[in-house]
């Protein structure tokens, strides 16, 4: 772990500052879910709290414990601009650099707190003065649950802290399958079904709540929108505007599709392409040891982890997808490695 000094944060903790916590754009399970069980510990000890995120996120995430306390940048700046400057240390979960946070970079860069990072991603730039940073463990939830039994916390754990860590474990890692997945994890996450969490109940809110209209986007899109490039073992999937419109689209609705091309024989890389407004992000996902990230910094100013990388393009959906099919022969070799 990169310079885990609890010593010196439990010293600035003792200060009893204001504390706000946030987290990166288009906060996904294990960035809603950390945050809000580490809010929930703040406040059991009497911290000024609160959470505040760059934009809206997906609504079956909504279920989580305390997330009416939440408070979405995007369409409340000031409200949120005030909170980050009477902040004296903010916590930023599951993202290693500011401008992940995008619309709300430039006011945490001119906060006046101190900063606690405390993330799993590769490569984190040195922005906090107290860094928690481990990119082999497979989400920030595994985290935030270490960080409390370092701090001295631990007894402090509840059934609603429980939920949210346990959010975060299972977006993040794929229901358990994923390779970041260690014998940590579990322990953890029998830790947390001790303190009475029915995980079934849980897997069911995050993914047995489907609207009608989301799974017939996701037909259309394995129906209509799948490409296989067979010489590169890559699938490509992509929807554009007036698509998403089509079925009546919400925050969250394609939450996942990048992974069902990755089930396909044969296959070792996937992208998945979305065009919202002037931007299209993109989604990428691998097997084995093809480094999905540096592909993904190198040509869509993004990253992330090497099976699970994101990236943003500025231009129309058939441009990125050309870029996207251009730089892939550089790939070729590596691609093959992975079979």
């Amino acid at each position: 772990m990169k310079n885990h000094n609890y010593e010196a944060l439990q010293e600035e903790l003792e200060k009893q500052p204001n504390i706000l916590i946030t987290t990166h754009r288009g906060p996904d399970g294990d960035a809603m879910g950390s945050s809000l069980a580490l809010y929930q510990v703040l406040k059991a000890q009497g911290y000024e709290v609160s959470v505040v995120v760059p934009n809206s996120y997906a609504k079956f995430l909504n279920w989580l414990p305390c997330n009416e306390d939440v408070l979405e940048f995007e369409g409340n700046e000031e409200k949120a601009q005030a909170l980050i400057d009477a902040a004296e240390l903010i916590f930023c979960l599951d993202f290693n650099d500011l401008r992940r946070t995008d619309m709300m970079c430039e006011a945490l860069e001119s906060a006046s707190a101190k900063y606690v990072m405390i993330d799993h991603h590769q490569e984190p730039s040195d922005f906090a003065d107290f860094i928690f940073s481990v990119p082999i463990v497979c989400s920030t939830a595994q985290l935030i649950y270490e960080f409390i039994d370092q701090m001295g916390w631990k007894e402090l754990l509840t059934l609603d802290i429980a939920k949210c860590i346990y959010t975060g474990l299972v977006t993040d890692t794929g229901s358990f399958r994923f390779s970041s997945v260690d014998t940590r994890t579990h322990e953890i996450a029998a830790n947390l079904i001790d303190l009475g969490l029915e995980q079934a109940d849980i897997h069911q809110k995050l993914f047995d709540n489907n609207k009608e209209s989301r799974l017939k986007l996701l037909g259309y899109c394995l129906s209509e929108k799948l490409e296989v490039l067979p010489e590169y073992h890559t699938a490509v999937m992509s929807l554009n505007r007036e698509e998403l419109d089509r079925f009546n689209f919400v925050k969250g609705d394609t939450e996942g599709f990048v992974n069902y091309a990755l089930s396909i024989d044969g296959v070792v890389f996937t992208a998945f392409f979305v065009k919202y407004d002037d931007k299209v992000k993109i989604s990428f996902r691998s097997l084995n040891d093809f480094r999905a990230n540096l592909l993904s910094k190198k040509y869509f100013d993004g990253g992330g982890h090497i099976n699970a990388a994101g990236g943003i393009f500025e231009g129309s959906l058939e441009d990125a997808i050309a870029k996207f099919k251009e730089v892939l022969p550089e790939y070729k070799n590596e691609l093959l490695a992975n079979c």
